[in-house]
């Protein structure tokens, strides 16, 4: 008897609508924990960073005494925001409306003209409202709830499932940190990320060092986990044909590539450490944001690397497509990017679910990811998580 297909857990809606899209806002992303950066970015006090967590800007700051803490990036006057992006302020963060001023801490310290505008006012009552920070595998989080317990609680299931890299040993590589937009939901950019069917077939030529066929993967609670070994002929000598200084042991090679939710991507492999953030900007604009971290080691020693496995990168990274199958030279599956690939198609399936004539077939084995990732979103979205 021939099996029933596995079916789509969310309807079209989901992908293309505004209410959907602000729904998601309230009971996904203003619920839990979202990525903010990395350690080393808040070093020093007075550092400070902001970041959209649903429908709250939190920032971070490092106080005098050197602890974190996170507030909700709201003056308590009238609501104007006290700092955008990244800075250091000196002892005070003051609002660009009406400068009230408030210390590291988060306490109302001054107001101008208060005896002649307001004769007298409790400053105790007027802190800035508090939110949760807390560091993670290197990387700093928020939560709009300022009780929200530890991220160890959130992520601590799925940590066993994660690489062995000491990534506080690791070091950022700069030339590999950007951003960029995707013109598409936010479900189908985390939905390509964990779709193992895609793997052996979209990134055919870029992605063939690992071996697809042995990939492990599954839901830990809403969290995602997979790991697959290198193919045969790249892992027979891994220490030299890694593109960069291995960060774990030769014996140890391979790629764990989880998404823990929402949309925070991590890839972890023999060679490096890259986050993956997924962040909605509409119902079809999507931002990703990378940052990699590498080993630690001279610029000499990474030439060397780059020397030694030459031999075997060469002709084996191509695109989908050959130039000569090529529509234009700006192509991109043919260019040998597996992320202009995943750009691609992410968007060419956006554009499809426009068309009254789009129904979604039947899910593959390797697209099971997927489905769960779908019965994650429409739960928290109907309030059962």
């Amino acid at each position: 008897m021939a099996e029933t297909p596995m079916l789509h857990r969310l309807p079209v809606a989901a992908y293309t609508s505004r209410d959907w899209y602000d729904r998601e806002q309230e009971m996904i992303f203003s619920r839990t924990w979202r990525y903010a950066g990395f350690a080393e970015d808040i070093a020093e006090p007075g550092q400070y960073m902001a970041v959209q967590a649903g429908l709250n800007n939190i920032f971070i700051v490092m106080g005098r005494d050197r602890r974190l803490r996170a507030f909700h990036n709201i003056c308590r006057h009238r609501g104007t925001q006290l700092i955008r992006a990244v800075g250091k302020a000196q002892k005070a963060l003051t609002c660009p409306y009406h400068d009230w001023t408030y210390d590291l801490e988060g306490n109302l310290i001054s107001i101008p003209d208060e005896d002649r505008e307001y004769g007298s006012v409790d400053k105790s009552c007027l802190g800035l409202k508090p939110a949760s920070v807390d560091l993670w595998r290197g990387m700093l989080f928020v939560h709009p709830d300022p009780g929200a317990g530890s991220i160890a609680e959130w992520f601590g299931d799925i940590e066993p499932m994660l690489g062995p890299h000491r990534v506080e040993e690791l070091v950022e590589y700069p030339d590999a940190r950007n951003s960029y937009e995707i013109r598409a939901n936010w479900k189908i950019v985390v939905e390509n990320f964990i779709d193992v069917y895609h793997l052996s077939h979209l990134h055919s030529g870029t992605l063939g060092m690992y071996d697809h066929a042995r990939a492990e993967y599954g839901f830990v609670g809403p969290h995602y986990a997979f790991w697959e070994p290198p193919s045969a002929d790249y892992g027979a000598d891994i220490g030299k044909n890694a593109p960069y200084p291995l960060v774990i042991p030769a014996e140890q090679a391979g790629t764990w590539v989880p998404m823990l939710f929402p949309g925070i991507g991590l890839a972890e492999s023999e060679s490096d450490w890259t986050t993956f953030i997924v962040t909605p900007l509409a119902p079809d604009l999507t931002r990703v944001e990378n940052r990699s971290r590498v080993a630690n080691v001279s610029d000499w020693e990474f030439g060397r690397q780059a020397s030694r496995s030459a031999g075997f990168w060469r002709g084996r990274v191509r695109g989908k497509y050959s130039s000569e199958d090529a529509a234009g030279e700006d192509d991109p599956m043919a260019d040998g990017d597996f992320t202009a690939e995943d750009i691609y198609a992410c968007e060419q399936q956006q554009k499809s679910l426009q068309s009254p004539h789009f129904e979604v077939g039947p899910a593959a084995k390797g697209e099971s990811p997927v489905l769960g990732h779908q019965e994650v979103v429409r739960d928290y979205v109907e309030g059962r998580r």
